[in-house]
């Protein structure tokens, strides 16, 4: 029988329990999709790990149908900007992708290092200066990442409210399509001008040396741009949000880690597993009848690939359903993905809460939270997961 994607969650940290049910009965479950589409619902961590990886799945928007209710908003309807390669297929993905590989070296994101440290030294200094208490999600967990991709890119941080806004309005499952495609050409439009102005006067950014290269129009490089803009501070300040809420509130974790900083690398890992931010997908379409673990997906299909659900699968992860910042990080976890789509700055986003995390709770060792802990507001509502909010005290 097929099932209907669930969203209701009974703790801020874990999978809706459906999907945890569900895993304990198969890896792969069919799935009703919002207008009636019956496709597929993937648990299993080794079949969603062969969905990543199969060149038999498409990323094509117009293939592709959400798992959840957007009114108005359909994929295959929307016009995504050039150069937006995560949903694009090879051979158009590869040419794209190849033009970035060189600017996420880990000899490139090494030498970022000290940059970062001194982005999140600041942020904490601004918020030690104003005061308890502070609104972590505000004051550091999202300008950290955003200041970090602006300087990368060649961004102004100062336009930061706009294209956080036009970002935000995209991300948000209760935007209509008028609001979402607003927002994609409103931040098309001042990334646009931007490329343009590197073509006139290039510095030393990722952007310019994309512009200086030769090889790509303006608007594939500004579609790349948006891409990474997007994903570069979303995700890794919703990360530093939930992450820094859940170890708030598993005071025995933070402890650990306090008592052992070395412990750090291998927590970042475990967050990242446990927390899983991408809570809506990724999202592939079968070009062809595919097999995965004993059910035939049919061409045109689409596959919703549970990141949760797989993180926390039994057959591949030990005790998943406890947070053990003191375990050894166990390689392998999909909060990145897998495969060709693999998040191209996972290695950056490690590097920024590895420093950012520390830097925070040693900047405040008594750093608790606020308010009651069922008021933190949680990010149901977006594509990536996390908290709206979080007012902390020391």
């Amino acid at each position: 029988m097929a099932v209907v994607f669930p969203v209701v969650r009974s703790s801020p940290f874990d999978p809706p329990d459906d999907l945890r049910r569900w895993q304990e009965q198969a890896p792969i479950h069919s799935l009703t999709y919002p207008g009636g589409h019956e496709g597929w619902l993937v648990t299993g961590y080794a079949a969603a790990r062969a969905v990543l990886a199969d060149p038999r799945f498409s990323s094509r928007l117009e293939n592709l149908r959400w798992p959840i209710a957007w009114e108005g908003l359909d994929p295959a309807g929307f016009v995504q900007p050039p150069g937006f390669f995560m949903q694009l297929d090879p051979p158009d993905h590869t040419r794209l992708r190849r033009h970035l590989s060189a600017q996420f070296t880990v000899r490139r994101l090494k030498a970022l290092e000290p940059g970062i440290e001194r982005i999140t030294a600041q942020a904490l200094d601004a918020m030690e200066a104003k005061g308890a208490p502070a609104e972590l999600v505000r004051e550091f967990a999202l300008p950290v990442p955003s200041l970090v991709i602006c300087e990368l890119l060649g961004v102004p941080y100062a336009d930061r409210d706009r294209f956080q806004h036009d970002s935000a309005t995209a991300l948000r499952v209760g935007s209509t399509a008028e609001e979402v495609t607003a927002a994609m050409a409103s931040l098309f439009g001042y990334l646009y001008e931007l490329v343009g102005a590197k073509r006139a006067q290039p510095a030393d950014d990722l952007l310019s040396g994309l512009v200086s290269g030769g090889e790509l129009p303006v608007e594939e490089i500004t579609g790349m741009a948006m891409l990474l803009l997007v994903a570069g501070h979303e995700t890794t300040a919703s990360m530093l949000g939930l992450g820094a809420y859940a170890l708030l509130e598993h005071p025995g974790q933070l402890a650990a880690l306090r008592a052992d900083p070395s412990l750090w690398d291998g927590a970042v890992e475990e967050l990242l597993r446990h927390l899983s931010v991408a809570h809506l997908g990724p999202l592939r379409a079968a070009q062809e009848d595919v097999e995965i673990a004993g059910r035939t997906i049919r061409k045109g299909q689409v596959v919703t690939l549970s990141i949760p659900a797989a993180n926390r699968d039994p057959e591949r992860f030990d005790d998943p359903e406890t947070l053990d910042v003191t375990k050894p990080a166990k390689a392998g976890h999909l909060a990145f993905g897998h495969g060709i789509h693999q998040c191209l700055g996972h290695q950056l986003a490690r590097i920024e809460m590895r420093i950012a995390y520390r830097a925070l709770f040693d900047r405040f060792p008594h750093l608790r939270l606020a308010v009651p802990s069922q008021e933190v507001p949680m990010r149901t509502d977006m594509t990536i997961y996390g908290v709206h909010r979080l007012p902390v005290s020391w």
